[in-house]
């Protein structure tokens, strides 16, 4: 696996909303890294990736509420075990669950394995909340996809708080999950 800086040279064999997520990060001054690779579908194949990006890609769920008129966007820790009750605590709704893939094409134009923060810029009327673990943004580094999950990206919290999230126009609620006994 090779680390490149910025975007592809050239988009042939690249899908659109790939070639939009790198538009985008250009557009706002986001310096980032990349690598292509196999499609990574699992926190297990993106360890590899991880090592090459020198950074950890954070989970990233696509929830909603059991009459599926409320969408969630769950960034959290790639290690952390994910209990829907506590997020529903904590953001005070009824029992949450995952989405189904039809309303992640419709809302964030991403398939399953390659649901991205990056997604949200594709989210123009607001149907998704973003939650983001505060465990997140103590990191020094934000790793993500671009929509697509044969390439990674990493690039600066600094440049995530400060510039990615601002121009996704999505406001976010920070949650604090708990970790278990099992993961420590």
């Amino acid at each position: 696996m090779e680390l490149y800086n910025g975007r592809p040279e050239s988009n042939e064999g690249r899908l659109e909303k790939e070639i939009r997520s790198y538009d985008f990060l250009d557009a706002i001054g986001v310096e980032y890294q990349r690598v292509d690779h196999e499609a990574a579908m699992t926190m297990e194949a993106c360890r590899e990736i991880d090592q090459t990006l020198n950074t950890v890609i954070c989970k990233n769920l696509f929830l909603c509420n059991r009459q599926e008129t409320d969408f969630y966007l769950l960034l959290i820790p790639g290690d952390k075990k994910f209990k829907t009750k506590d997020l529903s605590k904590e953001l005070g709704v009824a029992r949450l669950s995952f989405a189904n893939e039809d309303y992640m094409g419709q809302f964030l134009d991403i398939t399953p394995g390659s649901v991205s923060v990056l997604g949200l810029m594709n989210d123009k009327d607001k149907r998704v909340r973003l939650c983001i673990d505060e465990e997140i943004l103590k990191g020094e580094d934000f790793g993500c996809h671009p929509c697509i999950n044969t390439s990674s990206l990493k690039f600066s919290m600094s440049d995530f708080k400060e510039k990615v999230l601002p121009a996704l126009q999505h406001e976010y609620t920070i949650v604090n999950l708990p970790r278990y006994a099992e993961e420590e």
